[in-house]
């Protein structure tokens, strides 16, 4: 049996030996793979200054800055048209035009009364100063007089009215009347006229910005962009130029209202849009991609990567938010490496490959102020 042993043993040696020599090898190979690191995605923290927005952006719409409905002050008949529906027209220029005849008949005959009630007043006064007539005949007189005086006045004014003219630079809407209708003073609408440089954007934000906005306007403007579907090109920039003066208890909002030049017409009545205020900016804030900040028992850290192509776990404390940026107000300096992807393998000191990297890109930033 002794002797059997010993041969069992020899006989297998071999085979024994090859599996260490294969066990070997393969933790050869996961030492290598260790030594080569885990793969991650990097990006660079930065340091820039950040305008900070209301967030998220509220929707406003757009309104003309003045807009008026255009009636004719006195009856009559439309003779012309001097403007094309839609056309922008400036303070002044000549709109309708109403059948001044029956106006220019009106004033000839009243300046005619007016001529004689003249001429039996200085007969009537002549007569008074010499005592002949008495002081009712002179009053009564004189009352003729400065009765058709106020008439000949009356009618100079309606046949300036048959010409109706912009009251500011606008642009004008669809006509309702056209040469040949009658239209009835005051009552009939013929255009409406909407000054659109400047134009106003009107939108509301939640009564928790009120304090905020109110402290940052003080002294200096607020600028507000505006932008919808489909726009193209740098969006339209105004200045808030108004707080309403009570919050809406029903929505516990505040109505807000930006100008803006619009001097191409990028902004429409009417128009929907997604308006951005600027409250402040942030100088030198350090910025990464959010995807970099983790957060574990101990609250928010980042992974640092260190020159050895180790990474190191720092804890840090997060400011605002945007667009897919965090800004990192402490534990962080600008020029040092983050990683971005692939955080859950990694530990302190465990080495890493980098396999790309990815620059921040930064524009605004938001903020949810308490």
């Amino acid at each position: 049996m002794k002797n059997f042993f010993y041969f069992f043993n020899f006989s297998f040696l071999p085979a024994t030996m090859a599996t260490v020599v294969l066990l070997g090898g393969c933790s050869r190979g996961n030492v290598a793979k260790t030594v080569a690191g885990v793969p991650v995605l990097v990006a660079q923290a930065v340091a820039t200054n950040l305008p900070v927005r209301i967030d998220p952006p509220p929707v406003g719409h757009v309104m003309p800055y003045s807009s008026v409905a255009i009636r004719s002050q006195i009856g009559g008949l439309i003779s012309k048209i001097s403007f094309q529906e839609g056309q922008e027209v400036k303070k002044g220029d000549l709109l309708f035009t109403i059948d001044p005849r029956p106006m220019q008949a009106a004033l000839a005959r009243d300046q005619a009364q007016l001529e004689n009630a003249e001429i039996q007043f200085d007969r009537e006064q002549k007569l008074f100063d010499q005592k002949l007539v008495s002081q009712d005949e002179y009053d009564t007189s004189k009352s003729a007089r400065d009765t058709l005086a106020a008439t000949v006045q009356s009618d100079e004014l309606n046949l300036e009215f048959t010409a109706i003219r912009a009251p500011f630079d606008g642009r004008t809407g669809s006509l309702q009347f056209h040469e040949g209708n009658v239209v009835k003073a005051p009552d009939d609408t013929l255009i409406t006229i909407n000054q659109i440089h400047p134009i106003y954007v009107v939108f509301a934000v939640p009564e928790q910005y009120l304090p905020e906005i109110r402290k940052q306007m003080d002294g200096k403007p607020l600028t507000v962009t505006a932008t919808y579907e489909n726009f193209a090109g740098p969006p339209p920039r105004g200045e808030l130029t108004f707080i309403d003066n009570s919050v809406d208890t029903t929505t516990g909002t505040i109505l807000l209202k930006a100008t803006f030049p619009n001097e191409d017409n990028a902004l429409w009545p009417g128009q929907f849009v997604q308006v951005m205020l600027t409250l402040s900016e942030l100088t030198n804030a350090v910025v990464v991609p959010s995807q970099a900040v983790q957060t574990g028992q101990s609250g928010q850290f980042i992974y640092i990567v260190k020159p050895d192509q180790t990474v190191e776990e720092r804890p840090v404390k997060t400011g605002i938010v945007y667009d897919g940026e965090t800004v990192i107000e402490n534990g962080l300096q600008a020029g040092e490496t983050v990683v971005t992807d692939g955080q859950l393998r990694l530990a302190p000191g465990v080495a890493v490959n980098v396999k790309s990297s990815i620059q921040p890109v930064m524009t605004a930033a938001t903020t949810n102020v308490p």
